[in-house]
């Protein structure tokens, strides 16, 4: 079952942008599969996802609007309504962030963007880290799609919530 992935650059960040992260593409989809696969919830007639490669400013104004929070933030999903068919939802990215996240952190900005991917994708699919318990299951799903794909451990280091 394959998840099959909408990759947009919204029009307000600057061109080179996300020229910044070489296979941006690539590593989306590899990270998106993985997801799918280790979570066990692609839908058996497969599934649709968007995925918007922004900047801060897009992601400010979309967590302002849908969260009440007015400033930027890592990485946002919107699953789709139910009943929306194969359409999971989107998942909106903000370079800025991304990379400075990444720094302090000490992480390779790829593996930082995958982390980040995969967490969008599991928020899809019904995953969220509002109690602790539900934050445990979520990181431990984290930590193996990661290492599927030959990432670190994304919370062996310092947390950074978004």
């Amino acid at each position: 079952m394959k998840i099959a992935l909408d990759i947009s650059v919204s029009a307000a960040a600057p061109p080179r942008l996300w020229r910044g992260l070489p296979r941006a593409r690539a590593i989306a989809r590899e990270t998106i599969a993985a997801a799918a696969s280790e979570s066990g919830a692609a839908p058996a007639e497969g599934g649709e996802v968007s995925l918007c490669l922004a900047d801060d400013a897009t992601l400010r104004a979309l967590n302002a609007r849908w969260r009440g929070i007015d400033k930027p933030t890592n990485v946002l999903s919107f699953p789709a309504a139910d009943g929306a068919g194969r359409h999971l939802g989107d998942i909106a990215l903000a370079f800025e962030t991304l990379e400075r996240e990444a720094g302090e952190l000490g992480v390779p900005l790829a593996d930082h963007y995958r982390h980040l991917v995969a967490h969008g994708f599991l928020h899809l699919i019904g995953y969220d880290h509002e109690t602790d318990g539900e934050a445990e299951r979520m990181e431990a799903l984290e930590t193996r799609i990661l290492a599927r794909l030959g990432a670190a451990n994304p919370y062996a280091s310092t947390r950074l919530d978004g």
